[in-house]
C-alpha cells in the first residue's frame, strides 16, 4: 500500500530516527519488528493488532501509517497506538541532563557523542521484558535472539507486515497454561522453562503487574522482582530499565557492560564491582541510560 501517514509525532530536538533504527537493526533474528528501506514496521500488542509503518521527515517528526488493508482504525486504537510508540521509542524523556553529565565523564563522553539522538528503546510489556531477561541469562546475545524467535514463533501471533510476517509476543496466559515439556523442544533449559512459566503465572493471575512495580520505586521494585524464582539482580534491573524505565536501574553484573568498560578504559581485566561503582559514581540517577549507551559501543 502507498505510504500515507495518518499520525504525526513530534520528537525531542536531540532525537535521531536513524540512530534508533541502527539499534533496532542489531540482530537479523529479530522477529517483533521489521525494517525496510528506512522504515520501521511493528504489529502492536493492542486490540485488533494494528500494524504500524513508521518513518521520519526532514523536520525529525515521526510519520506513522497503519500498514494493513483494514483501513484506519478507531480513535481509541489510534490513541493507544500513539501512546505505545511514545513509550516504546522513549520520546518523552528529556536527555539534556544526561548529555551534560556524559560530556564531562571520561567513560561516557565518546558513547554519548557517537550515538547522540539514541533513546532507550523499551519493552512496554512486563511479561515480554521478564521473558527476554530470563532467556538471556548466561548466554550470548545471538543465542538469546534465537531462543526468543523460537518462543515467539511457537506461541506468539503472526501478522502480515510489509510483505513479510511480524509477530506479537506470547501472552502470559498462553505460557502460564504450558508445562515444562511443552517448552523443551525450543532448546530451553529446564530451569528457564520453569522460570518463564512461573513469571507468566504471576502476571496472568494478577499477583504481579507493571503498575504495582511502578508504585514501589526502584529499590523496592528490585526487591520484589528478586523474590521471584529465576529473577536475580541482573534480570530485575534489566526489567526495571527496559520496561519500568527507572533511570537509576543499574545491571551492574552485566557482561556487556563489563566488556564496554574494558573497551573504554583499555583494560584487559574484568572490572571489579568496586571499580564499576567508582567509574559510575557520576552517573547517579542516569545509570540505565549510561549502561544503554555503553552497550551501544558493542552492538
Amino acid at each position: 500500500m502507498p505510504y500515507e501517514p495518518t499520525l504525526t509525532l513530534a520528537t525531542p530536538e536531540d532525537y535521531r530516527f536513524s540512530a534508533n533504527l541502527g539499534y533496532l537493526m542489531r540482530s537479523p533474528k529479530e522477529c517483533l519488528h521489521l525494517i525496510r528501506d528506512g522504515r520501521l514496521y511493528k504489529a502492536l500488542p493492542l486490540d485488533g493488532t494494528p500494524v504500524l509503518e513508521i518513518g521520519a521527515d526532514d523536520d525529525n517528526r515521526l510519520l506513522v501509517a497503519f500498514a494493513d488493508d483494514r483501513g484506519v482504525p478507531s480513535e481509541d486504537v489510534r490513541a493507544a497506538s500513539l501512546a505505545y510508540i511514545r513509550e516504546w521509542l522513549d520520546l518523552d524523556t528529556d536527555l539534556e541532563p544526561f548529555y551534560r553529565l556524559a560530556a564531562d565523564d571520561p567513560i561516557l563522553a565518546a558513547a554519548a557523542s557517537m550515538h547522540k539522538g539514541l533513546r532507550l528503546i523499551g519493552i512496554p510489556d512486563l511479561f515480554e521484558a521478564m521473558a527476554w531477561g530470563i532467556l538471556g541469562q548466561q548466554i550470548n546475545l545471538a543465542f538469546a535472539y534465537t531462543l526468543k524467535a523460537r518462543l515467539v514463533e511457537a506461541y506468539g501471533t503472526p501478522v502480515s507486515c510489509a510483505g513479510d510476517t511480524c509477530w506479537t509476543f506470547p501472552q502470559p496466559e498462553v505460557i502460564a497454561g504450558l508445562e515444562v515439556k511443552d517448552l523443551l523442544p525450543l532448546k530451553l533449559t529446564v530451569k528457564k522453562c520453569e522460570y518463564l512459566i512461573h513469571a507468566a503465572e504471576l502476571i496472568a493471575g494478577g499477583a504481579l503487574s507493571k503498575g504495582r512495580l511502578q508504585e514501589l520505586g526502584y529499590r523496592e521494585a528490585e526487591k520484589a522482582l528478586v523474590r521471584i524464582r529465576g529473577i536475580g539482580p541482573w534480570t530485575a534491573n534489566y526489567v526495571l530499565m527496559r520496561c519500568l524505565r527507572m533511570k537509576d536501574a543499574f545491571p551492574i553484573d552485566d557482561v556487556g557492560l563489563h566488556h564496554a568498560l574494558r573497551h573504554v578504559t583499555g583494560s584487559d581485566a574484568k572490572p571489579s564491582r568496586e571499580e564499576i561503582l567508582r567509574l559510575s559514581a557520576g552517573w547517579r540517577g542516569w545509570e540505565s541510560y549510561a549502561t544503554f549507551y555503553l552497550w551501544r559501543l558493542l552492538y
